[in-house]
C-alpha cells in the first residue's frame, strides 16, 4: 500500500475511498482533474466501477496497486476514478463508447479520452501486461499522431450522440390484446422450463420482466406465462442465489441453475424482488413467496439500514479477499452447529462432505423442493420440519455473524432507496405489518427533509451527513413512484402532493423539446460530451418507463391532461420496439398492459373506508389505483363524500354507480 493518499481521500464514495492509497494519482471527476488535463494537454483515463464489483477489486490488486503500472498511468494520463452508482451519467456515456468500440461492456470500465473528455479507446478488465501495453500504445499515438486520435474521437462522439435516435410517433389506433401477444409469444421461446428464468448462463433475476409476465398471465388469462413466472420465482427462492440463512438475493448466478451466486447483494435487486415476491404472494397465497419477501425485509432491517432510516447500497461479494467466503459451509462446521438434526438438515440444504461447488469441501446452501414436498417425502409433519429449519437458521446466522463480514457500501442512493420504500409500502399492505409501513415512511421523510436541493429538487446520494450530487431522472422517477405507493398505505394526500411537485420539477428540468422522452440529466446538471436518455429496461427499469407510468397515474389522480398526454406520447415512441425484444422493454409493456386492460380507479369513501380498502386489497387486481378518504381534494373523491361507505369503480373517466360491498365492486372490475 502507498503511504501517501491520493486525491480520493477526500471522497465520500466507499468505492473511491478503496483506491485512496493506490500509487496511481487518482482524482475524482470534477473541475480540478478536467482542467488539469486541458492545461497539460494530457489524455484522461476514466476508470469506472463500484464497491461490490469483484473484477474491479481484482484489477485494483493486479494493476492499480502496482507501482510499475502506476508509473505509466501517472506519467501519461490524468487518472479519474468514478463510482458508477453515484455518477451513472458519466458511466452511461463511456459505457456506450466502449460498447461502440468493442461490441460489449461491463465493469470495471476503462476509457481513455482526449483532454476534452471525448473517448478514443476503452475496454473492461485488463490483465496487468495487457493494460501496460494499451496505456503505452495510446500515449504514443497521442504524442506522435494526435490528428489520428482527434479523427477517431470525432467519429466515436458522433456515434454516442446519435446512438439513440428517438423519433416521435403519433398513436394512430387503440392498443389491443394482439399488440401484447406480439411481444409475449416470441419472448416465450427464451423461457427455461427446466430451471426457470431464461435459457442462458449467467442467470439474472430481472424482476421487472417477471412482474410484467405475472400481471400479463393474470389479466390475459395466459397460463403459460403464469406457469413460467411462478416456476422461476420458486427456482430462484430455492436456489443458491438466495441467502437461506440471512435473507436477500445475490446479483446473479454464474450457472444456468441458480446454484452458484455472484455473491454481492445489491439494494436495487432486493427492493424490486421484495415487490415481486409480495405481488406473487398476493396473486397465489404461496407461503414460499411470503417467506422470501419477509426474510429479505429482515435482512434490510438487520444489515442495510442507516441510523437515519435510509438503506445502504450494497454488500461486497468478497471477504478476506475470497469471493463468497462469508456465505459457505463445510460439512463438519454445519454438523456441529445443527447438532442432532444435522443429517436431515444437510439433505434439506444439500450439504455434502465433498462440497457442492468449485471450492473443495465447501457448500452453498440451497434447496431443490418446497417445505411441503420435503416434509411429505420424509414423512414428518410440516410444522416439525419448519421448526427444525427455523432453529437451525438462527444458529447458523449467529455463527456466521462472528465471521469477517463482506465490505459494506454504506452510501445511500435516492433511486435505490425509493425501490426499497415502495417494496416496504406494498408489503405493509399485503402482510398488514405496521413495522414495514414505519420503515418506509422513515426513509421517505428523511429524503423529503434532508435530501432536497435549494431549488426543490432531489440529491442522489447521502453519506456521513452529506448529500452532494444532484439527482438524475431515475432518482425522481423511482421516488415519485415510492411516494404514490405510500399513499396507497395510509391515504395521506401529502405523499401525492409531494409526488406532483417533483413531477412538475422533472417536466421543467429534464424535458427534451425534440422528443416526448426525458433526458437522464437535468438542465442544471454538469454538461458532459452527450446528454442521453434512458429508454431500455434492464436489471433496473428505465427511468423514462417509470416516469411514463408515474405521469399516467398522477394524471388520473389529479385529472391532469398534460400528464396523460405526455405518458401516451412516451409509450407511442417505444411501442414499435416492444415486440423486437420484450425482455428489454418489460416496464413499457406494463404500461401497454394497462392501456389494453384499463386501469381500474377504485374510489372508496365513507366512515368505514379503511376496512373496505383492506377487503379490496385481499383480491389480486394488478391494474388498479385505489383512493380513499372522507375529506379529499382529489377530483375522483371530492364530489363523492358520504357517511355511508361506498365504492366507485371508474375507468376512462366514466364511473359506475356506487356499490356498498366488495363483492359487488369485484364484479364490476371483472
Amino acid at each position: 500500500m502507498n503511504l501517501e493518499p491520493n486525491e480520493l481521500i477526500k471522497a465520500s464514495s466507499p468505492y473511491l475511498l478503496q483506491h485512496a492509497y493506490n500509487p496511481v494519482h487518482w482524482y475524482e471527476w470534477g473541475e480540478t482533474a478536467l482542467q488539469k488535463a486541458k492545461n497539460e494537454n494530457k489524455l484522461i483515463l476514466v476508470s469506472i466501477g463500484y464497491s461490490a464489483c469483484h473484477w474491479c477489486h481484482v484489477m485494483e490488486r493486479e494493476s492499480f496497486e502496482n507501482h510499475e503500472v502506476a508509473e505509466v498511468m501517472n506519467e501519461h494520463f490524468v487518472c479519474i476514478k468514478v463510482d458508477r452508482e453515484e455518477r451513472p451519467d458519466i458511466d452511461q456515456v463511456y459505457m456506450l463508447a466502449v460498447q461502440l468500440m468493442t461490441g460489449c461492456g461491463g465493469w470495471p470500465l476503462n476509457c481513455i479520452c482526449l483532454p476534452d473528455q471525448r473517448p478514443v479507446y476503452g475496454g473492461t478488465y485488463f490483465q496487468k501486461p495487457d493494460w501496460i501495453n494499451v496505456l503505452t500504445n495510446v500515449a504514443e499515438l497521442w504524442a506522435q499522431e494526435p490528428e489520428k486520435a482527434l479523427q477517431y474521437a470525432d467519429r466515436l462522439t458522433d456515434g454516442i450522440i446519435n446512438a439513440e435516435k428517438i423519433i416521435p410517433n403519433v398513436k394512430t389506433a387503440d392498443y389491443t390484446a394482439d399488440d401484447l401477444k406480439e411481444i409475449v409469444e416470441p419472448w416465450k421461446c427464451s423461457f427455461d422450463m427446466s430451471e426457470g428464468g431464461y435459457n442462458r448462463a449467467p442467470k439474472f433475476p430481472l424482476p421487472n420482466n417477471w412482474l410484467f409476465l405475472l400481471r400479463y398471465g393474470h389479466l390475459a388469462e395466459d397460463q403459460s406465462s403464469s406457469i413460467a413466472t411462478l416456476f422461476t420465482l420458486e427456482k430462484m427462492a430455492l436456489g443458491g442465489i438466495y441467502d437461506h440463512i440471512g435473507g436477500g438475493f445475490a446479483r446473479y448466478s454464474v450457472d444456468d441453475r441458480w446454484h452458484v451466486p455472484h455473491f454481492e447483494k445489491m439494494l436495487y435487486d432486493n427492493g424490486q424482488l421484495i415487490s415481486l415476491y409480495t405481488e406473487a404472494y398476493a396473486s397465489t397465497r404461496m407461503p414460499l413467496y411470503k417467506q422470501v419477501a419477509v426474510e429479505c425485509i429482515e435482512w434490510l432491517q438487520r444489515e442495510m439500514t442507516s441510523p437515519e432510516g435510509l438503506f445502504y447500497a450494497a454488500l461486497d461479494a468478497d471477504s478476506e479477499g475470497v469471493e463468497g467466503k462469508f456465505y459457505v459451509w463445510s460439512a463438519d462446521e454445519f454438523e456441529v452447529i445443527t447438532e442432532g438434526d444435522h443429517n436431515l438438515l444437510a439433505e434439506y440444504f444439500h450439504v455434502t462432505e465433498e462440497g457442492n461447488w468449485e471450492e473443495e469441501h465447501t457448500n452453498i446452501l440451497l434447496r431443490s423442493v418446497t417445505d411441503e414436498e420435503f416434509a411429505a417425502a420424509k414423512g414428518i409433519a410440516l410444522e416439525d420440519l419448519q421448526l427444525k429449519v427455523r432453529l437451525a437458521k438462527e444458529k447458523l446466522l449467529q455463527h456466521r455473524s462472528l465471521r469477517v463480514r463482506p465490505g459494506l457500501d454504506d452510501k445511500c442512493l435516492t433511486a435505490w432507496n425509493a425501490m426499497a420504500i415502495k417494496a416496504l409500502a406494498e408489503s405493509a399492505i399485503v402482510y398488514k405489518d405496521p413495522i414495514y409501513e414505519a420503515m418506509a415512511k422513515k426513509a421517505a421523510d428523511f429524503i423529503l427533509s434532508a435530501m432536497r436541493t435549494p431549488e426543490g429538487g432531489l440529491y442522489r446520494n447521502y453519506k456521513s451527513g452529506k448529500a452532494s450530487i444532484p439527482g438524475f431522472l431515475d432518482d425522481y422517477a423511482f421516488f415519485i413512484e415510492a411516494l404514490m405507493a405510500l399513499y396507497a398505505v395510509d391515504f395521506d394526500e401529502k405523499w401525492l402532493h409531494e409526488a406532483k411537485t417533483l413531477t412538475d420539477y422533472v417536466l421543467r428540468d429534464f424535458v427534451d423539446t425534440n422528443t416526448p422522452m426525458l433526458f437522464y440529466t437535468s438542465s442544471s446538471n454538469e454538461t458532459l460530451i452527450a446528454r442521453k436518455h434512458e429508454i431500455m429496461d434492464n436489471v433496473i427499469p428505465a427511468s423514462n418507463s417509470v416516469m411514463a407510468q408515474n405521469l399516467q397515474t398522477l394524471g388520473l389522480l389529479f385529472d391532469e391532461g398534460i400528464y396523460l398526454e405526455k405518458a401516451s406520447a412516451m409509450l407511442a415512441v417505444v411501442k414499435p420496439q416492444l415486440k423486437t425484444y420484450g425482455s428489454a422493454y418489460s416496464n413499457w409493456a406494463i404500461q401497454l398492459l394497462n392501456e389494453v386492460h384499463g386501469l381500474n380507479e377504485i374510489a372508496i369513501t365513507g366512515a368505514d373506508h379503511q376496512a373496505m380498502v383492506e377487503a379490496i386489497n385481499d383480491n389480486y387486481i394488478p391494474n388498479k389505483i385505489t383512493i380513499a378518504g372522507t375529506n379529499s381534494s382529489l377530483p375522483l373523491l371530492k364530489d363523492k363524500q358520504s357517511i355511508e361507505t361506498k365504492i366507485y369503480i371508474c375507468r376512462n373517466k366514466v364511473c359506475q354507480l356506487p356499490v356498498s360491498s366488495v363483492e359487488e365492486a369485484i364484479k364490476l372490475i371483472n
